[in-house]
């Protein structure tokens, strides 16, 4: 029986640079809690991000933070609890912020369980945080500074990923999951979104068999992996369509016929 759904949002709920999402989905979300169904957003945004996305049901559902890196259950945003949470050693967590901010034209975002730092960043990408992301933004004069658990590190290259990611794979690419993470974005953590999953089922008691995901990128292959039930966008590149063929257009179109399949009380 189904019990837990984890969608990504940049691309799966949302369409990329799209701020709102649709209304109908929140009503959707409440009939699947209304069914026993918990909903689980799944991105590599920050919780006040994604808490402010879903603001009409935020206390009633998860959130898959930082690509797994922290993951909140239901709750108000001061006491909801964190169910996991997976920090990068700090040594390695610096030498690659370093690393991204020797590449040309790139920047880094460094992660805080809900804090986004910034280091040696012009004003608008600040505003590219907070005004089109809602993140909470922190800046730094050396990313040395930052004194909590760095959860996720993020090249910012709004050229290209091609040459960022040749650069920083060879080193880090293998260890910390290196994903393209949308159009603009190379994220960089230990946690993924399958072991956050993983992680979340652990918590609540759920056997990973009973859950379904969507996914549109390369960085949600683990979560679609680690899932019972795997839905990729149609939209998504040609190689991971060959590798998923269970695809839709519509999650929300997806999430009602589930709901219209479940037995009648």
């Amino acid at each position: 029986m189904l019990k837990l759904i984890a969608s990504d949002i940049d691309g799966t709920l949302m369409p990329y640079g799209e701020k709102a999402l649709s209304p109908a989905l929140f009503d959707l979300i409440r009939r699947l809690r209304a069914a026993g169904i918990l909903f689980c957003p799944a991105s590599g945004r920050q919780y006040h991000s994604m808490r402010a996305l879903f603001a009409p049901v935020a206390d009633e559902v998860c959130f898959l933070c930082e690509n797994g890196g922290v993951i909140f259950g239901p709750g108000a945003e001061e006491t909801a609890p964190v169910l996991s949470k997976t920090a990068m050693p700090r040594s390695d967590a610096l030498a690659l912020s370093h690393a991204i901010m020797d590449i040309p034209e790139c920047q880094v975002l460094i992660s805080g369980q809900n804090v986004s730092y910034v280091c040696g960043c012009g004003e608008d990408f600040v505003r590219r945080m907070e005004d089109l992301h809602g993140n909470l933004v922190t800046r730094v004069a050396r990313v040395e500074d930052i004194s909590e658990d760095i959860l996720k590190v993020t090249a910012f290259c709004p050229r290209e990923l091609d040459g960022p990611a040749a650069i920083l794979g060879p080193r880090w690419g293998e260890t910390y999951h290196m994903a393209e993470a949308g159009p603009v974005w190379l994220d960089f953590g230990l946690a993924d979104k399958g072991t956050g999953l993983w992680g979340l089922c652990g918590a609540l008691g759920i056997d990973p068999a009973e859950t379904a995901a969507f996914g549109d990128n390369w960085n949600d292959v683990p979560m679609l992996e680690a899932a019972g039930t795997a839905w990729l966008m149609s939209s998504a590149a040609p190689a991971l369509r060959e590798r998923f063929p269970r695809q839709c257009a519509s999650v929300p179109e997806v999430l009602e016929a589930i709901l219209r399949e479940l037995p009648t009380p």
